[in-house]
């Protein structure tokens, strides 16, 4: 039986006052008492969201035998987040490479996946630094692409935009928590920016490398009816990397599960019980499949 625990280690490194995080939002670890764990995954949640959205996958790996580490990433999570300000995708990176060198400490083997933002941080970690990740790479509806196209980004890079943008978000609601206990309830244009900026990066990496993909062992989950982060995003880098080893869980798009829902196991809900987002009704069999992929693939040499 798997024990979830706060990552307290964590908060005291990145100096994060653990009553300013909103409950439910924590980062967390699931870790096995024996020392000779060969496995170590760092599970990484997307833009808006939190921990909590990574935490079943996070079960389904610890019944296999992994140790799960859960980052909280900077500007996330918050009970009072002031609109995301000054937060920079150096600083998620921090976070997942922080992630990275404890999973190091726990286990021969890491791994690294995530949500969105995650998944996209999670290429960007294996591909700059494949001497650590040293396991396979787990992406859920990750943010390769964004499904508005290339316009968006270009005008999210943009310094000229941002007043216009700044207008936009003034005359809805700066404050960004909302009915979701999980998420906040938008996305803001400092976020946005930062996602733009960490997708340039990664595109340019893997573009750069000589095989044009990663060398660890490849899991992607996707969507077709993916309405924020585009399909053809995680199909490239797919197709890019190594044949034989990787595998795709495709949900077709007359199953209408949205972007988040591909790592949720139940419903979630308001406090007063009303829903607001679905669970992928896909997910022991993603989760069967993507353990298989590990058994098979995740063993000492």
């Amino acid at each position: 039986m798997e024990s979830v625990q706060i990552w307290n280690e964590y908060y005291q490194h990145f100096k994060i006052d653990h009553n300013s995080v909103r409950d439910g939002c924590e980062p967390r670890i699931i870790i096995h008492e024996d020392s000779k764990v060969m496995n170590t995954i760092v599970l990484v949640h997307g833009l808006t969201d939190s921990p909590y959205f990574m935490e079943a996958i996070g079960k389904r790996f610890y019944d296999i035998g992994f140790n799960v580490l859960i980052p909280l990433l900077s500007g996330h999570g918050l009970k009072e987040p002031r609109g995301m300000k000054g937060v920079t995708f150096e600083q998620w990176i921090d976070n997942v490479d922080f992630a990275v060198k404890k999973a190091i400490g726990l286990s021969q083997i890491v791994s690294i996946g995530g949500l969105s933002t995650g998944g996209l941080l999670s290429v960007y970690k294996a591909a700059t630094d494949p001497t650590e990740i040293t396991g396979g790479v787990f992406l859920f509806s990750a943010a390769l692409e964004l499904a508005s196209g290339e316009i968006t980004e270009a005008l999210l890079r943009t310094k000229v935009i941002l007043p216009l943008l700044a207008f936009i978000e003034d005359t809805q609601d700066a404050h960004l928590v909302g009915k979701n206990p999980y998420r906040y309830d938008r996305m803001d244009k400092d976020g946005a920016a930062q996602l733009s900026k960490l997708m340039g990066d990664t595109d340019h990496l893997i573009i750069g490398q000589k095989h044009r993909g990663l060398v660890q062992p490849l899991f992607i989950v996707h969507s077709e009816d993916d309405t924020a982060a585009k399909i053809q995003g995680v199909e490239d880098l797919y197709s890019k990397s190594r044949p034989d080893k990787r595998e795709f869980f495709r949900i077709g798009k007359y199953f209408h599960v949205p972007h988040a829902s591909t790592v949720l196991e139940e419903d979630v809900k308001a406090k007063n019980g009303s829903p607001l987002e679905p669970k992928n009704p896909f997910f022991s069999e993603m989760m069967d499949q993507a353990c298989d992929f590990s058994r098979k693939f995740l063993q000492k040499q």
